[in-house]
């Protein structure tokens, strides 16, 4: 049983028709025209072309000039909690060098690094320069022999925000170029004169980003098509309704199509949280987009018990889960849809979102019911191999004959009995 405290607008699917036609112009220009295209497309939409979309060592020297000793000590912090967090989870993907079903079948896997990738680091509202450490340093973990990193520039300016360019660098990027949009999801998909094609693009990005990973999937890998940010809360009423309320409005203010909710078992608390946000609201300098995100979108909903809640949670599978309860453990085993977890009040999802270790990169509008975050493993592939004794061969040729000639693949058939 559920009661709503504040019920948000549905996001209902858009016609997308405009979008998609749009996008699959600019893929179509890019992928005819090159560098042209993506000339034309830079004086459109960033009012500046550059000579070149690659950046220079001579860019990236002068943007850690106008770093700050107190940034470069924060960027190198976080850097290495990500980094060493990657390395521990690719220590848990093995490899199989030799498994035998039966006599003489000799099987297994190896775990193979993706050859190159493209890592999309966005730069509309915001420098998202934690992106940057996000994607670039798990695909170095992972032994990307070719890592790709491309931003926007600021509008005007032809040059990456400096922070940004200077996260690229740190966390290991081979090249960084100086683009963004649909255009940039094209070039690094289909290639242009400058730019070389990638095998797997990963990275967040407003809806044109979205719409070109979608359209380009098969062309080039992808990690997952990823919408406007949200976080679900499950409490109890016995964590600061400022610190829920804070929490909340964290992902509204990424962009006025975020969507926060709470589960909360306790209506005191419930609407404690709702004075908190308003509260919070009132001077909070982002508040025009977060104001615009919760009064649209926000949604507090009051629940009979932690099951309603976790039953709530696992069927919206949300982007980032935070559990906010006096035993947050309790109902860990029962939590399977989320991109990432947030146990406790002490484990702020900002925290994530830049230092901690896991990956901020996750998935949204549900994905989480079948994919997790980005990660090392989205780099790396898992190929299986095989050889047999020829006494193992003859063995299995009669069966897998038999098998195939049930389908009717005479071929296959024969491909066995030439072994027996």
């Amino acid at each position: 049983m559920m009661k709503y405290l504040k019920k948000g607008k549905e996001r209902t699917k858009e016609d997308t028709r405009a979008l998609r036609a749009a996008v699959s112009e600019i893929i179509e220009s890019v992928s005819d025209r090159g560098d042209e295209a993506l000339r034309a497309y830079s004086e459109r939409f960033d009012g500046y072309v550059r000579d070149s979309f690659r950046v220079s060592r001579e860019e990236i020297d002068e943007a850690y000039k106008k770093m700050t000793p107190q940034e470069m000590e924060d960027l190198k912090a976080a850097h290495h909690n990500i980094r060493v967090f990657a390395e521990a989870q690719r220590g848990t993907i093995g490899e199989l060098p030799d498994f035998e079903p039966q006599p003489g079948i000799h099987l297994g896997h190896r775990i193979i690094p993706v050859q190159s990738c493209l890592c999309y680091v966005p730069g509309g509202r915001h420098p998202l320069y934690s992106t940057a450490l996000m994607l670039i340093t798990p695909a170095k973990v992972a032994g990307v022999k070719r890592v790709a990193a491309t931003a926007p520039v600021v509008h005007g300016t032809g040059s990456i925000h400096y922070k940004t360019l200077v996260a690229m660098d740190l966390a290991g990027a081979d090249e960084i170029y100086a683009i963004g949009g649909a255009q940039a999801i094209a070039a690094f998909a289909f290639g242009t004169d400058s730019i070389r094609p990638v095998d797997l693009i990963v990275g967040p990005g407003n809806q044109y980003v979205a719409e070109a990973k979608r359209q380009c999937y098969g062309q080039v890998g992808i990690d997952f098509f990823a919408g406007p940010s949200e976080v679900l809360e499950i409490a109890d009423g016995s964590v600061n309704p400022e610190v829920v309320a804070a929490d909340l409005l964290a992902q509204c203010e990424h962009d006025p199509n975020a969507k926060a909710i709470l589960l909360e078992t306790d209506e005191a608390a419930a609407r404690a949280v709702i004075d908190a946000v308003e509260q919070e609201l009132s001077w909070l300098p982002t508040a025009d987009v977060a104001r615009q995100s919760w009064d649209t979108y926000g949604e507090v909903v009051l629940v009979d018990s932690l099951e309603d809640a976790v039953r709530t949670a696992n069927a919206y599978a949300p982007e980032h889960l935070e559990v906010n309860i006096r035993d947050p453990k309790s109902i860990l085993e029962q939590l399977v849809n989320y991109g990432s977890l947030f146990l406790g009040a002490n484990t702020a999802e900002v925290f994530g979102d830049y230092a901690s270790g896991t990956n901020h990169s996750l998935p949204t509008v549900r994905a989480a019911r079948y994919t997790g975050g980005v990660y090392v493993g989205t780099f790396l592939k898992t190929c299986t191999h095989q050889s047999m004794t020829p006494e193992a061969s003859a063995a299995i040729a009669p069966m897998v004959s038999r098998m195939a000639h049930g389908e009717g693949l005479e071929a296959h058939a024969h491909a066995a009995d030439v072994r027996k």
